[in-house]
């Protein structure tokens, strides 16, 4: 009841009526994993540089539908940030506009969950963004698959889970794709979302 009380209200405070379909029923068995690269490691400050998303339908990962924009920045890049996502500024210069990029991205997800590793950073950023153009952040649930993974395996007898990525993959026995790269990520994301959710059980709406 509370949360379709919120969605009421961020509906009504939505500035454009094009973007209803965000408070659409949520299609059953469908999310959609993202990752962004950024232009700095401050949520409070961080520019989008590349979004990724991957659709899962079922237990399918849908690659080939997945979805990646390059987005040109407002400000510099971070130069302490280039050797962790490999974007220099000449390499997003040709890059959308992140309101374009922005608006494909909300075309993408429609109502479906978000999946991600740590998403809320993501998110963080996202809606920093979104919120002074709609009005509202975004409305769809989040599921970080850190908090999955932390619900399978913490215990009286085990308090402390190691939730670094690799950990969690050699654990999860899912492949190590190389990292910082967004699509790759997103799908890192998905595969440990598929294989946690037949053992954890997840909420939805």
């Amino acid at each position: 009841m509370i949360r379709y009380l919120q969605q009421w209200l961020r509906q009504r405070q939505l500035r454009d009526a094009r973007f209803d379909f965000l408070f659409a029923p949520v299609p059953s068995d469908e999310w959609v994993s993202i990752d962004c690269e950024t232009s700095s490691l401050n949520p409070k400050q961080a520019e989008i540089l590349s979004i990724a998303a991957v659709m899962i339908r079922g237990n399918t990962i849908l690659k080939s539908t997945s979805r990646q924009w390059l987005v040109k920045p407002s400000g510099p890049i971070d130069p302490k940030t280039i050797p962790i996502h490999g974007l220099r500024q000449q390499d997003v210069n040709e890059g959308l506009t992140l309101h374009d990029a922005l608006t494909e991205l909300l075309l993408y997800i429609g109502s479906r969950p978000l999946v991600g590793y740590y998403l809320e950073f993501d998110l963080a950023v996202i809606n920093r963004q979104l919120k002074p153009w709609l009005g509202i952040n975004l409305p769809n649930q989040g599921i970080d698959v850190s908090g999955l993974y932390y619900d399978k395996k913490v215990s009286a007898y085990r308090p402390e889970v190691d939730l670094s990525l690799k950990s969690i993959l050699t654990d999860l026995a899912l492949p190590e794709l190389p990292r910082h790269d967004p699509m790759n990520d997103a799908l890192t994301a998905a595969m440990i979302f598929l294989k946690l959710s037949n053992q954890v059980s997840i909420q939805r709406g």
